[in-house]
């Protein structure tokens, strides 16, 4: 009998001592969170002054509400309207950059929405929902509509176009990831 109570008050202890433990990395915290969000990760961090508990229950809350989301492939029709798009938008850059970034801000937007991604209103629900499967690219999306919708240089209008690039790319791209896709590294 003393066995037994002794066995369920270790069992009972090793539990709770393994559970929250468990219920973090399952949850996505920590070090899971860094790898998965990478820059973004840092920025949510920067956001609330440093605060990486604060930052993590956001990131979490992003997962939660978008992490199952699926994006819809494009048609090949739709992959080609989005790709003459794209060049003609960049062409259109060099003779009126302004024009040209708030192009590309509608195109991301739209291109977002036909993948499944929530509409764009308010940006900050698309560029969340953005964040939890293309974590790695969308700080170039926020630049184009910050300049799309601030006064900025020509500069800082050309570095947004080029790093929205790559979000356009992971988009319009074949493969409709799934839930969770991870980022692609030049190792």
């Amino acid at each position: 009998m003393i066995i037994t109570v002794i066995i369920a008050v270790a069992l009972i202890g090793l539990a709770v001592l393994l559970h929250p433990g468990r219920g973090r990395t399952q949850g996505g915290g920590g070090q899971a969170l860094k790898r998965r969000f990478g820059p973004e990760y840092a920025r949510a961090v920067a956001d609330h002054d440093g605060d990486t508990r604060a930052a993590e229950q956001e990131l979490g809350k992003r997962v939660k509400e978008h992490g199952f989301l699926t994006q819809q492939p494009l048609t090949p029709a739709a992959r080609e309207r989005y790709m003459t798009r794209w060049a003609a938008v960049q062409e259109q850059f060099v003779a009126s950059p302004q024009q040209g970034v708030i192009e590309v801000d509608a195109l991301l937007a739209r291109l977002a929405r036909d993948r499944g991604f929530p509409d764009g209103e308010p940006f900050e629900d698309q560029i969340a929902a953005l964040s939890v499967h293309h974590a790695h690219y969308v700080q170039g999306y926020r630049s184009m509509h910050t300049a799309a919708h601030e006064p900025s240089g020509t500069e800082d209008m050309r570095e947004a176009m080029v790093e929205a690039g790559s979000l356009f790319e992971a988009l319009v791209s074949e493969q409709s990831a799934g839930p969770y896709p991870k980022p692609q590294t030049s190792d």
